[in-house]
């Protein structure tokens, strides 16, 4: 956080002394003097000679007059500290943490509306390793991977984050999209979840760049961040998924089309599934679901094309057992069961990060149990942000499309409970 001075600003007026007028007589000409525009000035954070910093630290400015045309960061050793600007043009982030014990110089230059420029420098040291426990965070969006339009960026916590400090988390979350779609950042209740997401459903081909640079910050009074984690990731083909608990049966979207249906049998009513929107959030070619020690578990059983739909163990996977009862009857320990013909033909059509909608269910699809950022309105996920969300960031679609319609525009703890109930 960066300590920040007021400026008093004090503008000088000139006024031009009142003329006389005669009725012969010519008065003297008057002179206009124009204010002259005041010069730029900039407040540079860390304070020169600041000790102690945290290595998360950015360099702050704050600006009058003028705006920032150049910023410099080098360490003790004299060699340069790449750093981006804020979008908002508050800061400049260094791209990695900055080192422990070390020195750094910052010059910033400013050019004035004058036409004038100032140069503002500050020399910090950062302070020695931190002894505070860190928090463990994983982010669920790996680099290199092709998503579904629907896949949010996913950031779990242990132990969760206070309150107090979320906005202090939430700044140092960044997600750059190519083409631009804006999105925000919203908080499960807990603290142990944060979700990113645009207030549509990703372009096709849209590049996503995250990083979570929490390394060395200060997260309330007893924490710190863990590690900077990055990834970079791709959109690939719309695909959406529609199961109907009236119906027993999942349709199969691309691009807004209907590829296919097929039957399926859903958790039967002392387990039920879940109805709610989802998001695919693995996928495994075999599996092994184990619930001994699971209140209504006790069985083991290897599983073809499975996959997950919740941290409680909710899957759509191949079932050739009951294939018998798909399209009829719920048979299930919550999980979606399809054929073997039709599992494997799935999982040649989906990516994680598909959404997939489930209905007609006897409970609902709790918060956080799974990717759940689209089992809200986009208001509703809004609401979650700690840091104010852009008022202009509204839907271009229906608030609650059809599962097929084409995009538009725009967890738990990182160690979760991951039940292989299944069945």
């Amino acid at each position: 956080m960066f300590v920040r001075r007021r400026l008093t600003l004090f503008a000088m007026t000139v006024a031009a002394a009142p003329l006389a007028v005669g009725a012969c007589t010519a008065g003297p000409k008057s002179v206009v003097r124009h204010a002259e525009a005041a010069p730029p000035s900039v407040t540079v954070t860390p304070a020169d000679r600041a000790r102690d910093v945290p290595i998360s630290a950015e360099v702050g400015t704050r600006v009058s007059n003028g705006k920032v045309t150049g910023v410099k960061l080098t360490d003790d050793k004299g060699r340069p500290v790449p750093a981006q600007a804020r979008e908002d043009g508050s800061g400049w982030v260094p791209d990695r943490p900055l080192a422990n014990s070390r020195t750094y110089t910052a010059e910033v230059t400013v050019a004035g509306d004058s036409g004038k420029t100032t140069t503002q420098k500050t020399t910090f040291t950062t302070m020695a390793k931190s002894t505070k426990p860190a928090v463990t965070s994983e982010l669920y969006f790996q680099d290199n991977q092709t998503y579904g339009t629907a896949m949010p960026v996913v950031l779990g916590f242990d132990p969760p984050i206070p309150e107090q400090a979320r906005a202090d988390v939430q700044r140092r979350l960044f997600v750059k999209t190519d083409p631009p779609q804006p999105g925000a950042w919203s908080w499960m209740s807990d603290g142990k979840q944060a979700e990113y997401r645009a207030p549509d459903r990703w372009k096709p081909g849209t590049r996503i760049s995250v990083r979570s640079a929490l390394e060395g910050l200060p997260i309330g009074k007893e924490a710190i961040g863990d590690v900077d984690r990055v990834a970079t990731a791709r959109v690939g083909r719309q695909v959406s998924l529609d199961i109907d608990n009236t119906t027993k049966q999942m349709t199969v979207y691309q691009d807004g089309k209907v590829l296919r249906k097929l039957p399926v049998s859903l958790g039967k009513p002392s387990t039920p599934s879940s109805s709610g929107t989802m998001v695919i959030m693995e996928k495994h070619e075999h599996t092994t679901f184990d619930t001994r020690g699971e209140p209504d578990g006790g069985y083991v059983v290897d599983v073809d094309d499975a996959q997950r739909l919740t941290w409680g163990g909710e899957f759509i996977h191949s079932a050739p057992w009951s294939e018998g009862e798909q399209g009829y009857n719920n048979t299930s320990h919550g999980c979606t069961n399809v054929s073997a013909a039709g599992a494997d033909w799935l999982m040649g059509v989906t990516q994680v990060g598909d959404l997939v909608t489930v209905k007609g269910t006897e409970v609902q699809l709790q918060p956080g149990n799974g990717f759940t950022a689209w089992n809200v309105s986009w208001n509703e996920f809004a609401k979650g942000s700690a840091l104010p969300v852009p008022a202009g960031l509204k839907p271009t679609q229906s608030p609650t499309p059809h599962p097929g319609a084409v995009a538009g525009g725009s967890a738990p703890a990182p160690t979760p409970t991951r039940s292989n109930s299944g069945g």
